[in-house]
């Protein structure tokens, strides 16, 4: 089957699937659609979502959700979305990149203090900058959710200090990001989509990746590398996005009602992922894994030189200082 006979079809099966009816009483149903497990906890804050909207609405405006890349990849979920096919799907805000550079910002390395001034940024006037700065692509940010730290493992060495990273093979996202950080820091950054990594770190193709603890569980890698050092190098969220035209085709009521079944996932999906993170960690040890903490100051006095490059820019140069300057 061609890809473009591929795309019709879950174009098709989307369509056939919006709007419906609750008993005798019609309603809006919004179809959001994304990648990820249902045990994943950003997908258990969508159904927290979900649910507090149909309460919220009185069974008025409901989401169906599709998880697991049912309704296609993330890259297509993005196009649907896009077309008004699909109504809301989750993206990394790495994706984002490609709509505005100002979301670049989200993915450099040790931009922020801690998570608390991270979620302080997310927020805030500088996280609602960022999620409606993309509408001229008919994409809408709702809000972001917690993704948590990244950091790096691998195979059979640990990763102490950056000099560590030297000669070895890293798998990246497709963000150019997330390259320079990597090649910045020493390692050699190799992009592979997600469903190839694990056969990448099988055979060696790779020599490790970085991710989240919970990312790092639920993918099985740690069957394979069996070293993860929490240097914690970038906090990059997940956002979650509506299609203009879904957003435009709702009252300002049902806007209302969205919005703050949105807003109030927001610290239950948090509680979610800092339970996750707690899990996966515990789990992975228990399978073999040595969790190493090395010395952050040494990264992140490595990517200095990166970062300043971003200083020079002129749009992301006074984003990054707004960044720093909330408190």
């Amino acid at each position: 089957m061609s890809g473009e006979l591929s795309r019709f079809l879950i174009v098709a099966l989307v369509a056939s699937l919006l709007g419906g009816c609750k008993g005798e009483r019609e309603h809006k149903v919004l179809k959001l659609a994304h990648g990820l497990d249902p045990n994943h906890p950003v997908h258990k804050g969508m159904v927290y979502m979900a649910e507090r909207l149909e309460v919220k609405s009185d069974g008025k405006l409901t989401i169906d959700i599709y998880p697991s890349g049912q309704l296609g990849s993330e890259q297509q979920c993005v196009e649907l979305l896009q077309i008004g096919s699909l109504a809301i799907t989750k993206v990394s805000a790495s994706v984002m990149e490609s709509f505005t550079r100002k979301f670049k910002v989200l993915g450099l390395p040790y931009v922020f203090r801690s998570k608390d001034h991270a979620n302080k940024v997310f927020d805030g006037d500088i996280g609602r900058e960022l999620l409606l700065g993309t509408e001229e692509f008919w994409i809408r940010g709702l809000c972001f959710y917690d993704a948590g730290f990244r950091s790096f493992y691998t195979i059979d060495k640990p990763i102490n200090s950056p000099e560590d990273l030297s000669g070895l093979k890293i798998r990246v996202m497709k963000s150019i990001t997330a390259m320079e950080m990597v090649k910045s820091l020493g390692g050699s950054p190799t992009p592979i989509s997600w469903g190839e990594l694990y056969t990448a770190l099988q055979s060696g193709v790779v020599d490790g990746a970085e991710n989240n603890p919970p990312s790092f569980h639920t993918s099985h890698h740690y069957e394979v590398c069996k070293h993860y050092s929490l240097d914690e190098h970038t906090l990059v969220p997940d956002v979650l996005i509506i299609s203009t035209k879904a957003w435009k085709i709702l009252t300002e009521q049902e806007k209302m009602w969205l919005q703050e079944a949105v807003d109030e996932s927001v610290p239950v999906q948090r509680k979610f992922w800092d339970d996750a993170v707690k899990e996966a960690l515990e789990i992975v040890q228990e399978a073999g894994v040595t969790i190493h903490r090395p010395d952050k100051a040494n990264f992140a006095e490595k990517v200095e030189p990166l970062l300043n490059s971003y200083r020079e820019d002129e749009l992301l140069g006074p984003l990054m200082q707004r960044i720093q300057d909330v408190k």
